[in-house]
């Protein structure tokens, strides 16, 4: 199931973005809008409805959260944009992948490190 957030994650919010990956969740934000979609199989699927709801593909990158350790990763196929410089499914540009990371905390307060 995949959730688009408004307001931080609550518990219920993580046990369905959890479905497809129980220890393990993909999250998807578009770091200009502040717009971020938890959960899904696949980022591509949480892209479209960012895109649905205002998204830019261009500022759209993916991630995720490990529900044991509560570490936020920043690799995800959705990343590799070869127009913004990125070659990798790795977000490698410091000053993106911090604010998809200072995003991501903001709505997974709870749950990431």
């Amino acid at each position: 199931m995949i959730i688009l957030l408004s307001k931080p994650a609550t518990d219920e919010d993580i046990q369905n973005a959890s479905v497809h990956y129980p220890n393990y969740i993909k999250i998807t934000i578009d770091i200009e809008k502040e717009l971020i979609a938890i959960g899904g199989e696949y980022h591509a699927d949480a892209e479209k409805i960012l895109l649905e709801n205002g998204g830019n593909s261009d500022y759209i990158w993916g991630g995720g959260l490990d529900l044991i350790t509560g570490e936020i990763e920043t690799n995800a196929i959705v990343n590799i944009k070869p127009k913004r410089g990125n070659r990798s499914t790795e977000l490698l540009e410091e000053k993106t992948r911090n604010t998809f990371i200072s995003i991501a905390k903001q709505f997974l307060t709870n749950h990431a490190k």
